[in-house]
């Protein structure tokens, strides 16, 4: 097998990927309508669903598109009494509450620090003290913004104890830190296929109880295309997606999932966390701080603080980067100046040092001093 040229991609998904998940889209042509290719749903379906869930009792549904398009469907399918109770802790906790406000739901905001621990005595007596019923939690488990892991669980707690029916965007956690629905009182769980389950991006999924998919659809649906309802029933009765599939996307997530399994969940995070461990040590090191405490960290992508430089400049930085094979990616903080890196996908160690190499160089290019990080 030809080798392909390799980037380290650092930004947060689509991730650096092997030859074998890349070549697995080289197939055949093949119409998806045809048993041959349902089977191959069928097992991409199964094993996403083991992964975090038994099979017997739920089920993913799969949608073409991005992982945003799976917690739209989740947000414009489900809701259909009650009011939505969205954490907003970071750039992915806003984009849910953008989708509820597009889609006129009966929606609030919790509004929690995207640098600190979500305080759960608050969300709890925020639930307690509304005066309307809630009947549905949604959260992002990760927080792509900055690094910071949601404590899903113990917001699942609470969602069990005033029986509220939780939302997780999984995004940048599926298929490294364990999950487990039952455990944790998720009811609808969204991810994708392009972050570390190190696939190509074009597919994203909702995993939810079948009890809950086959509730019957409201009389006057308010979506279509994402209807997560109507899709888990075609395929049922079908195997098939209502719409046209990205066909070789699905090829190569098929691949990307035995590779996991090869792997290994656990310790694909084992992985990405000794990657996470080089790079902090490199950051301090080189006078650089991260914005989430470490207890608090998914150690799957940082937000850094930018360096006070006159010189420095972002793009300038991504550019330098970019042509030496790496890519990172800009800060979506609006009051802090960070950037941000993730050491997710087919990376090793090595990887990482190379990457805290060049950024030590180009520190070094534009005066920034390393010692205690203060301009030069």
């Amino acid at each position: 097998m030809r080798k392909v040229k390799r980037n380290i991609l650092l930004n947060p998904g689509p991730a650096t990927t092997t030859d074998t998940v890349k070549y697995a889209q080289v197939v055949p042509d093949i119409c998806p309508r045809e048993d041959e290719f349902s089977q191959i749903m069928n097992f991409v379906s199964t094993e996403l669903t083991s992964l975090v869930a038994d099979t017997e009792q739920y089920s993913t549904v799969l949608f073409g598109g991005s992982g945003t398009a799976a917690v739209e469907s989740i947000l414009s399918s489900v809701m259909n009494d009650g009011v939505i109770v969205i954490i907003n802790n970071g750039a992915y906790g806003k984009r849910m509450c953008e989708i509820a406000e597009a889609y006129q739901l009966d929606w609030v905001e919790f509004i929690s620090a995207a640098d600190q621990p979500i305080q759960l005595e608050s969300l709890h007596s925020f639930i307690q003290a509304f005066p309307r019923t809630v009947s549905y939690l949604a959260v992002v488990h990760n927080e792509t913004t900055t690094g910071l892991l949601n404590d899903i669980e113990s917001i699942g707690a609470i969602c069990k104890e005033k029986g509220i029916e939780l939302m997780v965007d999984a995004m940048s956690s599926f298929a490294a830190i364990p999950i487990q629905m039952n455990r944790m009182n998720i009811s609808y769980l969204a991810a994708s296929s392009n972050k570390n389950l190190q696939g190509m991006a074009g597919v994203s999924f909702v995993v939810a109880k079948k009890s809950n998919l086959e509730k019957e659809e409201l009389e006057k649906p308010s979506n279509y295309y994402l209807n997560l309802y109507a899709q888990y029933k075609h395929f049922t009765e079908t195997g098939q997606m209502r719409f046209t599939p990205p066909v070789q996307t699905i090829y190569a997530l098929k691949q990307a999932i035995l590779e996991v399994k090869e792997e290994g969940v656990k310790e694909r995070y084992e992985r990405y966390s000794k990657c996470w461990e080089s790079l902090i040590t490199g950051l301090s090191r080189l006078g650089l701080r991260h914005l989430v405490p470490a207890d608090h960290h998914s150690k799957i992508i940082t937000a850094i603080v930018e360096p006070t430089c006159k010189k420095y400049d972002f793009n300038s930085m991504h550019d330098y980067f970019y042509a030496n094979g790496i890519t990172i990616y800009p800060g979506k903080l609006n009051h802090f100046n960070s950037f941000r890196v993730a050491n997710i996908g087919d990376l090793t160690n090595d990887d990482i040092e190379i990457f805290l190499t060049l950024l030590e160089k180009y520190l070094h290019s534009i005066g920034y001093q390393s010692t205690d990080g203060i301009d030069g």
